[in-house]
């Protein structure tokens, strides 16, 4: 059994432990106040398990999940008082009317990033309040059923609905672990970690966060529905209130983001605290509820930033440092070896095309007017002073930023107008002038969320990272370390890594040997050339020159957003424009036995 495998085995026995012991305290339990705070515990939970699956995951800080809270409450309470309809309906209705609401929600509001992204979350629930204030359901009342009460999710037991909360909060717990294990999940930590990083590597991030609203909205939408059904009164002030949405995201904060059993934690803490609270001294300070969970936040903040979960995980992880890691990378992967890619094509017909390219911003125009032409098989350099451009034109080709004015070719189809993961989905991948890692993540994991534009299914995405990490020499011990940890060297190995991963036709390298001593240096170039050899067309900005010059077939030259020259190394080092712009006469007397 792989460790992966086993992994999740434990998990799942975990979650089960937890279900068992959490039933037999409730069935222990008389006491009918603590009965529903242990039902309340379970649906806050639930409530935290689905703000993470949105905000924990992704990093779009959502402070509006009372929308979707009380979307859930009410469409069930009011198909239950205005149609007769049994919960049992209602409930189920009131998730899909939740995840509609979730893409309706979704589409403008993901134009938006940071607390812009968080702000405009919270004017939801604040909308919804005051229209259903306007409606009319100021206090709505579930009514009593004695004639078929259980057809009604009615019970005079109220463990019952401790049971129904528990099947929940189970059922969100289970499907949070799997999103976790997924591509869906590592890609939602992807965006979250570097959303350009993500987007380079082919990941489609509106799609993704569009996917974590909807099940995000369903998950609350269901807890909303039994909130109502538990509480038998439902206001707009419960359902759509601000601290409705605060408790979410506290639970999730204070047990730990990221993580499923964080905002479970999160909830068996501070639910019973809170309302215990409450019932002791809430005549005696109203609001106390507000205080606990205000000074938990301050609490989490001051000792432990990441969440109760994560300070013992890695206290634990601390213990183990003489211990050998297990290995993350997939056994049968391991036992397959690499795939070594294409062989090298001769030098043919262009591969890329640039024919006058623009991009303005204000009055400054930064690539003016370029045309190139990549030609498939070769090593093409561009090279220029700082500012000249360069980076930018990058971003061009890629689809961060639009072109002004222009067509880019590649392989026969227009590039112009793609966004970035619908160009890498082409065949073009690309490093950052600065690295762009998924710092939380292991390198193979890093790599594997870039294999995935390229694999169709997860067996394929692990052989193909496992492939590129061979490819950059990573493979070994280096696999199973965490990106954050690593030397400028391995950073950059890593990034290429996972631009090869896929296997593009075209691989646009932005500065990769910047930050690098010399053997260091060498080494990555080694790698290039051996990558080249097997088939990669390569565009690379540079600006070390003793090292373009043996690298490179072929210069481009910008300067000032525009090409000032273009041609085999050896005649463009020699251009007096050249020289004058970028090299300087210096250079040129030391770079003549060079090029000779």
């Amino acid at each position: 059994m792989s460790a992966q495998r086993r992994s999740l085995m434990w998990q799942y026995i975990a979650i089960g432990v937890f279900a068992v012991v959490y039933l037999l305290v409730g069935f222990v339990v008389r006491n009918s106040y603590y009965q529903l705070i242990m039902t309340l515990v379970l649906i806050w939970a639930t409530m935290g398990l689905s703000w993470n699956m949105l905000s924990g995951y992704s990093g779009m800080i959502s402070f509006g999940h009372a929308s979707f809270f009380g979307i859930g409450g009410y469409t069930m309470t009011i198909a239950f008082v205005d149609f007769g309809i049994t919960p049992w309906i209602g409930i189920p209705l009131g998730v899909i009317t939740g995840v509609i609401s979730g893409v309706i929600i979704g589409v403008p509001t993901f134009r938006l990033r940071g607390h812009y992204f968080a702000l405009s979350m919270l004017a939801y629930p604040l909308a919804l309040l005051y229209v259903f204030e306007w409606l009319g359901y100021q206090e709505v009342s579930l009514p009593m059923k004695r004639d078929a009460p259980a057809l009604y999710a009615q019970f005079s037991d109220p463990r019952v609905y401790m049971v129904l909360a528990l099947g929940l909060t189970i059922l969100c717990m289970i499907m949070s672990l799997h999103v976790e294990r997924s591509r869906f999940g590592m890609s939602l930590l992807a965006i979250k970690q570097n959303e350009p990083a993500a987007e380079a590597a082919g990941i489609n991030t509106l799609r993704w966060k569009m996917m974590a609203m909807m099940v995000s909205a369903g998950m609350a939408a269901a807890a909303g529905g039994l909130y109502a059904l538990v509480l038998l009164v439902v206001t707009p002030q419960t359902m759509f209130g601000v601290l409705t949405s605060a408790q979410a995201l506290i639970f999730a904060l204070f047990g730990g983001v990221g993580t499923f059993w964080g905002p479970v934690i999160g909830a068996a803490i501070l639910v019973p605290l809170a309302e215990t609270l409450h019932a002791e001294l809430g005549h005696i300070i109203p609001g106390i509820q507000g205080v606990v969970y205000g000074s938990a936040i301050i609490i989490i903040i001051l000792l432990a930033p990441d969440g109760i979960y994560w300070r013992i995980r890695d206290r634990l992880m601390q213990r183990r440092l003489g211990a050998p890691a297990p290995s993350l990378v997939p056994e049968p992967i391991a036992a397959r070896g690499a795939d070594t890619g294409r062989a090298r094509s001769s030098p043919g017909q262009p591969l890329l095309r640039l024919d006058g390219v623009s991009r303005a911003f204000g009055g400054l125009k930064a690539v003016d007017d370029v045309s190139i032409s990549v030609v498939e098989g070769l090593v093409h350099g561009i090279i220029g002073p700082n500012g000249a451009g360069k980076t930018t034109l990058f971003n061009v080709v890629n689809g961060f930023l639009a072109a002004g004015a222009g067509h880019i070719d590649f392989a026969g189809a227009e590039l112009v107008g793609l966004k970035p993961h619908e160009i890498c989905r082409r065949g073009i991948g690309r490093t950052f002038q600065v690295v762009r890692a998924f710092p939380r993540m292991t390198v193979f994991q890093n790599v594997i969320v870039g294999s995935y534009v390229g694999a169709a299914t997860d067996a394929e995405a692990e052989r193909l990272a496992f492939a590129a990490l061979e490819r950059v020499g990573l493979a070994d011990q280096q696999a199973n370390a965490i990106a954050r940890g690593l030397t400028m060297k391995q950073l950059r190995l890593m990034e290429l890594a996972r631009a090869l991963a896929p296997r593009p036709r075209l691989l646009m390298l932005d500065e990769i040997l910047a930050g690098l001593g010399h053997d260091e240096l060498e080494d990555i170039l080694r790698i290039i050339r051996q990558v080249n050899r097997e088939g990669v067309t390569i565009v690379i900005i540079e600006h070390t020159m003793q090292a373009m010059v043996k690298l490179a077939d072929h210069f481009s030259v910008l300067d000032h957003g525009k090409l000032i020259a273009s041609g085999p190394p050896v005649e463009v080092v020699r251009n007096p424009a050249v020289i004058e712009a970028y090299l300087g006469k210096k250079w040129m007397d030391r770079a003549k036995n060079t090029v000779a």
